[in-house]
């Protein structure tokens, strides 16, 4: 009950076992009351249910309905002890300490975002968010707007997220881990990474680092058409800012050590973030179509929403199925899925090139391109100083480097005419190339 009451509610059976046989309830009346007084003895604060006798293949039994509770958390008390639930998968767990605070907050009807901190707005500065509400509505930022926009209380302290929102970095898990990984898979940053940076600081300053680590990493390709040429973009980037926007808004920041996770791959994008759904459903349960919103940190969202970056109607998931629809070469196998956990939020996109690439049909270059033996050749006198491969797909204006390195640098390798500068060790992110010595 304190598990039910805690999360989403839910509903108890007597009479029924675990392999739903029905075996009955003797005396009825009794265990009514006997359930009833046990519920009011121990949990705290009693949370509403309904207790329904109910005649099951001639055999009587109780069900019991927990609704979702208002004034959690919902404790359980025995022998001295008192301890709140939630539901983890099928299993009722004590709740973790971060979801027990957000239950706090949720029960003195508080969020995370909102909580007045010692920090006083005098002592840091806004530029970035000043300088991007100007750009995005065309109007200026007031002094009165940092306490009509909840980012700071009438006595000039910042709320949480007024720190979230500082040039300064004051939110130590306020981070985005990015990284591009060689395959499929991921490996060891250090030797299968193509590219990583970490972020931190600032919401918008996250925002516009991720979307750029994202575009820097993936590649528009095209095709021409009778009268024109057609862009082919692994990833549609207005689907990308939606749910990045999305992952910094409704995540838990009360998980400490946590951070946000880009993870680039050859055929998707994940991005990952800290904290289940707010209302503690879980995701593949429900249909996209209707889920409604629900937001763990309503002021960062309402200034989110006032910058134009998102809808407040909390239709974001559905936008970002929709803006990926529109990319050339889509199908249904390519929808972007969305999975949680209790702890967790997961969005994947499939990169709609992957299987073109995947089969050498695509080329980033154009048509009239110059001969593979011109390019071998230039890559072989480039490389009489040692060189990284991001120099040498820069000096040939290539820009997808998985690609190239299949096509070019694999075969110049094998035929001895370039080396590696660090061999025992060739996904190293220091590696190198150089020409052979004759």
């Amino acid at each position: 009950m304190s598990a039910f009451a805690n999360g989403i509610g839910g509903t108890i059976f007597f009479g029924i076992d675990d392999n739903k046989d029905v075996f009955g309830i003797d005396d009825i009346q009794t265990d009514s009351e006997i359930i009833s007084q046990r519920i009011k003895d121990r949990i705290s604060p009693v949370p509403n249910f309904v207790l329904t006798p109910h005649k099951i293949k001639e055999k009587d039994v109780l069900v019991l309905n927990i609704s979702t509770g208002a004034n959690t958390p919902y404790y359980y008390k025995s022998d001295g002890r008192k301890e709140a639930y939630v539901r983890m998968g099928n299993e009722s767990v004590p709740t973790p300490e971060h979801i027990l605070h957000e239950l706090i907050l949720k029960g003195t009807n508080q969020t995370f975002d909102s909580l007045i901190t010692t920090f006083r707005k005098e002592d840091y500065s806004f530029s970035l968010l000043k300088a991007t509400y100007l750009q995005r509505t065309g109007v200026r930022f007031e002094q009165t707007d940092f306490i009509s926009f909840g980012l700071v209380s009438n006595d000039d302290f910042l709320t949480n997220a007024g720190k979230l929102l500082t040039d300064q970095h004051l939110v130590y898990n306020s981070r985005i881990f990015c990284t591009r990984w060689d395959g499929l898979d991921m490996g060891s940053i250090h030797e299968d990474a193509l590219d990583d940076k970490e972020y931190e600081g600032n919401l918008i300053h996250l925002l516009n680092y991720g979307c750029g680590f994202v575009k820097n990493n993936s590649k528009v390709r095209f095709k021409k058409e009778a009268m024109q040429r057609v862009d082919k973009p692994d990833y549609a980037e207005r689907a990308i800012t939606e749910a990045l926007v999305n992952a910094l808004i409704h995540r838990d920041y009360l998980i400490l050590g946590s951070e946000i996770h880009i993870d680039m791959y050859d055929d998707r994008l994940e991005i990952y973030s800290p904290g289940g759904m707010f209302n503690g459903k879980i995701i593949q349960n429900e249909n996209i179509q209707k889920v409604g919103s629900s937001r763990r940190n309503p002021v960062i969202a309402d200034l989110f929403h006032r910058m134009k970056y998102m809808e407040r109607r909390g239709s974001g998931l559905k936008k970002i199925i929709k803006e990926t629809e529109f990319l050339v070469g889509y199908t249904e196998e390519l929808k972007p899925e969305f999975e949680s956990t209790a702890t967790d939020f997961r969005v994947i996109f499939k990169n709609v090139n992957y299987s073109s690439e995947n089969s050498d049909q695509v080329n980033d270059q154009d048509s009239d391109q110059v001969s593979d033996q011109v390019v071998f050749d230039k890559i072989v006198d480039f490389c009489k100083n040692e060189r990284s491969k991001k120099e040498i797909c820069e000096y040939l204006d290539y820009k997808n480097l998985t690609y190239f390195s299949r096509k070019y640098l694999k075969p110049l390798i094998e035929s001895g005419d370039i080396v590696l500068t660090i061999p025992d060790k060739p996904n190293s992110k220091n590696q190198k190339y150089v020409t052979k010595r004759k």
